[in-house]
């Protein structure tokens, strides 16, 4: 465990670029590896979850190559020349690979068994589970359909239209990669639409692949071609600094290269709701669209977060609970039901961490309503939760004295050197307190 203190600060400055998104360098290494010949992964996260995910495909006989950090020469052995593992495959925290890897481990002529860290083994897997057996794959979990779980080979898989209960890019991904393998088509209704870097990915890779939004289909039966990917920098990551800026008064930093899929970047269009001022400029494409974020300190206030923008930000609501702990007025969240089975409960998490601050939280089933104040300073829990433990780190910025986060370890899983790259640009945190 690592403890971490986060002490008030003054204005924040400067130009930061995150580390790369968590969820494309997945999908990348993923793809690379069931790909024909050799690609060049560019901008990859040095994270615990994605190194997990690498070694794991190390396991099945892929040849992966790092000549320098954040980048991976993968040397594809095509969509069936996967070997079957010696040793159960390791997914560390990373919920993304696991489901993921459950789609694309359904088609294999091997079995194979997926475990996880003591986080990722409370994280229920019945949502995909239920649509790959549906299309054939035997799969068996703990009760209540927990990890680890055990995937059988030589199954026949046959594509089905699938319309998701609860949206959820994951269980969309797991299913379409499954559909690689399935004789037929293969198609994915939601009821809100996700992010879509796993079709925006195949695409590259040459599979045919229609999508809207909400909607995806492809058969089975193709091949992919390896290409070179450049990952962007993360969304989620620079949430932090996009929050801690807006709310520490002086405030101005630039950040580099961000990623800003649509399906991405729901925390953006609420902030700019509650009263901030977030400038998005220099925008690109490099496969996803990239752009320069430009954030200075503006006063907020409550807001009723829009239902629309809620599965465009599942991620993000733990610094949201921070932004709104400090606007005016009253914050309302609801339809986040998902954040009860994240890495932590992450309602119950940030609601019991920001009342010891002394804020003014009150649980719902799906959501909280958030009474803008102020923040005294304490001891808080992350729960081994990364995203709650950083929410917290911006937390001590505000606060009137400092806050001592407990269990910060798992930060290392999605943001390596987030304390020295926050210290950088005007944060006071200590690790390892």
């Amino acid at each position: 465990m690592s403890d971490w203190l986060s002490a008030p600060a003054g204005p924040l400055r400067g130009e930061v670029r995150v580390p790369g998104d968590k969820s494309i360098s997945h999908r990348a290494v993923m793809l690379a590896a069931l790909a024909e010949g050799t690609s060049r992964i560019t901008g990859f996260l040095e994270g615990e979850d994605t190194r997990a995910t690498a070694r794991a495909f190390a396991q099945m006989s892929v040849r992966i190559e790092a000549p320098q950090a954040s980048e991976r020469i993968v040397h594809g052995v095509g969509l069936r020349g996967l070997l079957a593992p010696n040793a159960p495959i390791d997914c560390g925290n990373a919920g993304t690979g696991m489901r993921l890897f459950a789609g694309l481990l359904a088609g294999q002529a091997f079995e194979s068994t997926l475990t996880g860290d003591a986080s990722l083994s409370r994280r229920p897997m019945r949502r995909v589970i239920e649509p790959l057996t549906r299309m054939g794959a035997s799969i068996e979990a703990e009760p209540g359909g927990l990890p680890p779980l055990r995937i059988g080979g030589h199954r026949e898989l046959r594509g089905i239209d699938y319309a998701l209960p609860v949206a959820s890019a994951q269980v969309k991904s797991a299913v379409l990669l499954a559909g690689m393998y399935a004789q037929g088509e293969t198609q994915v209704h939601e009821p809100h639409a996700t992010r879509d870097y796993t079709e925006s990915m195949l695409r590259a890779f040459g599979w045919p692949i229609e999508f809207g939004s909400g909607w995806a289909k492809l058969s089975g039966g193709h091949r992919l071609r390896a290409t070179d990917i450049q990952v962007p920098a993360d969304f989620s990551s620079a949430a932090f600094f996009i929050a801690a800026a807006t709310l520490v008064a002086g405030s101005e930093i630039i950040l580099r290269d961000v990623g800003i899929n649509a399906r991405r970047t729901g925390l953006l269009h609420a902030l700019r709701a509650m009263g901030a001022d977030i400038t998005v400029t220099n925008v690109r494409r490099g496969g996803e669209p990239i752009a320069d974020l430009v954030v200075r300190h503006a006063p907020l206030h409550g807001i009723e977060v829009p239902l629309e923008l809620v599965p465009d930000m599942i991620d993000e609501f733990p610094i949201l609970f921070i932004a709104a702990g400090a606007a005016q007025g009253t914050t309302r969240i609801r339809g986040a039901a998902e954040l009860r089975v994240k890495e932590s409960d992450r309602i119950a998490v940030m609601a019991s961490g920001m009342r010891e601050l002394g804020m003014h939280v009150e649980e719902t089933p799906d959501g909280a309503i958030i009474e803008g104040g102020t923040c005294n300073g304490g001891d808080v829990d992350s729960a081994g939760d990364h995203r709650c433990a950083m929410s917290f780190a911006v937390a001590g910025l505000l606060a009137r004295e400092r806050v001592c986060i407990r269990d910060c370890a798992n930060v290392a899983t999605s943001f390596p050197g987030f304390v020295e790259l926050a210290n950088g640009c005007g944060f006071r945190l200590n690790a390892g307190a």
